[in-house]
């Protein structure tokens, strides 16, 4: 059976490198953040604070 030539191991490299790549990019860009409404930002940061009476 013969080996694959090198150059072709090469070209098989690449195409897996930039089919990955371009995945990872289209996923990272495809997917919108979700903006959170002005009171769910205050009613996040308005935790009780914790006083320890010991």
């Amino acid at each position: 059976m013969p080996q694959m030539a090198p150059i072709s191991w090469l070209v098989l490299f690449l195409v897996f490198s930039v089919t990955l790549i371009l995945f990872n990019i289209l996923n990272y860009y495809c997917t919108l953040p979700k903006n959170l409404s002005t009171s769910e930002k205050e009613t996040s940061f308005n935790s009780p604070s914790l006083n320890w009476k010991w």
